[in-house]
C-alpha cells in the first residue's frame, strides 16, 4: 500500500480510533499525522502504517497549508462519506 502526502487515513488503534487524519509525510513504517485540532502541523501524531486505514481520498496541497484548512476539508470529507 502506497501512502503519499494529502491522503486521507482512518486511525485503526489508539486513542484517535475511528478518527480521520491526513498524512503529512512518511519514514519508514509511520506516517506523520494531522486533523488540524488535536493533532496540529506543528505538532503531528507519529502513527505506525499498521494502524491506519486509507479512506479513498487525498487532501490538495492547499488545504494542507494550514490547520484550518485541514479542519475543513476532513469535515467535508466526513459529511461526503456518511451521507
Amino acid at each position: 500500500m502506497e501512502i503519499r502526502r494529502g491522503q486521507i487515513m482512518r486511525s485503526l488503534a489508539g486513542h484517535d480510533k475511528g478518527d480521520f487524519q491526513a498524512v503529512l509525510k512518511t519514514e519508514g513504517a509511520f506516517a506523520y499525522m494531522a486533523d488540524g485540532k488535536r493533532r496540529t502541523l506543528d505538532h503531528p501524531k507519529k502513527k505506525k502504517l499498521m494502524h491506519l486505514a486509507p479512506a479513498g481520498a487525498v487532501l490538495s496541497e492547499e488545504s494542507l497549508s494550514t490547520n484550518r484548512q485541514i479542519r475543513l476539508a476532513l469535515a467535508e470529507f466526513q459529511r461526503a462519506d456518511y451521507d
